[in-house]
């Protein structure tokens, strides 16, 4: 029997009012895209996108070790990043940092309490709405963001290339 509110097992997540998930016009037998949707994939392209897939989490692994080396987690170093690009006049609010992590509200407030205890951010009342919280970095935040930054940048730069081949093949008559 299926649970109550259940209609049977499905292929894909739902889609949400937040637009995750699915497109709602997925059917939910496997079937993909409807037709005109998206043209189907050859071999070729099947192995550029696990190629592409693979150097995304291969990038992933080698950012957490970065993290690591500098005393923080990956969560951390996403977190001083979102501080840091969402800035704005009076620092990001505790909300627009969840949005940028994919993160729920609460969540967000863990791991700003940890950063906070380790001395990477600090937090204050906006002057303007007092129900907001605003976040910004520490020196020590700041400095191990930007030591990590530059060595991010530069990865990207050597792996800006590959990336390129991975969704647009070379050309055979340029690459003589």
């Amino acid at each position: 029997m299926t649970p109550r509110g259940a209609s049977g097992p499905r292929r894909y997540p739902v889609a949400n009012a937040a637009g995750r998930g699915r497109p709602a016009q997925w059917d939910d037998r496997g079937q993909g895209p409807p037709p005109g949707m998206a043209q189907p994939l050859d071999d070729a392209q099947y192995a550029r996108l696990l190629s592409f897939r693979r150097a995304l989490r291969r990038f992933e692994r080698w950012s957490e070790r970065r993290a690591a080396e500098a005393g923080l987690t990956a969560a951390q170093h996403q977190l001083l990043l979102a501080v840091r690009a969402l800035g704005g006049p009076g620092g990001p609010t505790v909300g627009d940092v969840a949005e940028a992590l994919f993160v729920r509200h609460h969540s967000a407030v863990e791991l700003i309490d940890r950063a906070a205890r380790a001395g990477l951010v600090t937090r204050r009342r906006d002057t303007e709405d007092g129900r907001l919280v605003r976040l910004a970095l520490t020196r020590r935040g700041r400095d191990r963001l930007t030591a990590l930054a530059a060595v991010h940048v530069e990865e990207l730069r050597r792996l800006a290339p590959l990336l390129g081949e991975l969704v647009e093949p070379a050309d055979p008559r340029t690459t003589a």
